[in-house]
């Protein structure tokens, strides 16, 4: 199961809908869990992440 949230995408050269649907498959194909990225690359998950999710960690908290 994959949650994917608030994508925006550019699309740089060709916009062939061939290419572009196969880009988008190779990119959903390749996608990694946020906890992967940060330890690739010796950050925090937070650091990774930035300030959209410390919102949305508040919006969370507040419905509690």
């Amino acid at each position: 199961v994959l949650g994917v949230q608030d994508i925006v995408a550019k699309s740089i050269g060709s916009s062939n809908p061939h290419n572009m649907i196969k880009a988008t498959f190779s990119a959903l194909k390749h996608i990694q869990a946020p906890r992967a990225v940060a330890q690739k690359r010796g950050k925090r998950v937070g650091d990774v992440l930035g300030k959209r999710a410390d919102k949305g960690a508040g919006d969370e908290a507040a419905a509690s």
